[in-house]
């Protein structure tokens, strides 16, 4: 199952307005009912210099490639992440995780779809 990104401005606005947010550690999320899986990442310039920003969307966009399979209404995500010195990938799969099950968008047989992925190395580079 490949998830759609949020590209458009009345999609992220419909999202922002009516969506349900979600909170954890290092992490917002913000989701809304819709025809398929999507995703956007909101990083702006408070986070740092351009070359943060962009391993924190690519370590967002990593953790949450390795957990759509088990979502079950399909529905549009903004992820937020929470300022902080140092962002990591674990930490970032474990607060979609969090998030996911909380708001019960997860398939009831488990996380068979996304334990089956390979996950992401940090020793392999970003």
């Amino acid at each position: 199952m490949q998830y759609l990104r949020l590209k458009k401005k009345k999609d992220f606005m419909k999202v922002l307005k009516a969506g349900k947010r979600a909170h954890c550690r290092s992490l917002t999320v913000i989701y809304f009912p819709s025809d398929a899986v999507k995703m956007a990442v909101c990083v702006g310039k408070k986070y740092g210099k351009s070359v943060k920003r962009n391993r924190i969307k690519r370590l967002l966009r990593e953790a949450f490639r390795t957990v759509k399979g088990g979502v079950s209404p399909a529905c549009s995500f903004l992820l937020i992440p929470k300022e902080a010195e140092d962002y990591s990938y674990a930490a970032f799969q474990r607060d979609i995780l969090c998030i996911l099950k909380k708001e019960k968008l997860l398939e009831d047989r488990g996380h068979a779809a996304h334990k089956a992925e390979q996950p992401f190395s940090e020793k392999n580079g970003v």
